[in-house]
C-alpha cells in the first residue's frame, strides 16, 4: 500500500506544481477557483502523507 501511497502523493504534488506553474504565467491574482484547488490539493496532499506517516508507525510498532 505504501508504493500506492507514495504515486498517489506524487500525483497530486505534480498536479499542484502545475497549476501553481500555470498561475505564475499571468499578471495579477490568479482566480479564486485556482488558488482554491491549489488549496484543496494541500489538503489531500497533507492526509495522504498522514495516512502514510501513521502506516510506517503501526508497522515499526
Amino acid at each position: 500500500m505504501s508504493d500506492k501511497l507514495d504515486a498517489l502523493l506524487e500525483r497530486l504534488n505534480a498536479h499542484q506544481r502545475t497549476l501553481i506553474l500555470a498561475m505564475a504565467e499571468h499578471d495579477g491574482l490568479p482566480a479564486r477557483s485556482a488558488l482554491r484547488q491549489v488549496a484543496e490539493l494541500e489538503n489531500v496532499i497533507a492526509a495522504v502523507a498522514a495516512e502514510e506517516a501513521a502506516r510506517d508507525r503501526q508497522s515499526k510498532s
